[in-house]
């Protein structure tokens, strides 16, 4: 018996590509720091929010890599001579990927109470009706 993936099913053409995206997302293996909550704000918009309490906005990086939003934090030692009983508070470097979709952009980020607070847009795709000519052979 042969194993039909997504990429090789015979009425599914082109969607190799997101079987790659799928497998990758899979692998990405977030460890679950920082949390964060995905909610979708209108029909065509989302905010991804992440709790960064600790963390400036000049220790935070946002970039777009090859479709996947990626949030950075790495705080910066400043003990200045302190010294510490109990150190409970981590200061420790983040990495977080969120994969999106064709179409999908990222907007605002905002920095709020400790939260960071990301917006995403989807661009709303447009119906388009191709009528193919048959040539003669």
């Amino acid at each position: 018996m042969t194993k039909l993936t997504l990429g090789s099913h015979p009425y599914l053409l082109g969607f190799e590509q997101l079987e790659r995206l799928l497998e990758r997302t899979a692998k990405s293996g977030n460890e679950g720091y920082p949390p964060f909550n995905i909610e979708q704000t209108s029909d065509w918009s989302y905010r991804i929010t992440l709790a960064v309490a600790g963390f400036a906005e000049q220790d935070l990086a946002i970039t777009v890599e090859d479709r996947q939003l990626v949030i950075r934090g790495r705080q910066k030692e400043d003990d200045d001579g302190r010294v510490f009983l109990h150190r409970g508070i981590a200061a420790r470097q983040f990495q977080r990927s969120f994969v999106l979709a064709e179409g999908v952009e990222v907007g605002d980020a905002i920095m709020e109470n400790g939260l960071l607070h990301v917006d995403l847009t989807r661009v709303q795709p447009e119906t388009v009706v191709q009528t193919i000519r048959i040539k003669k052979g």
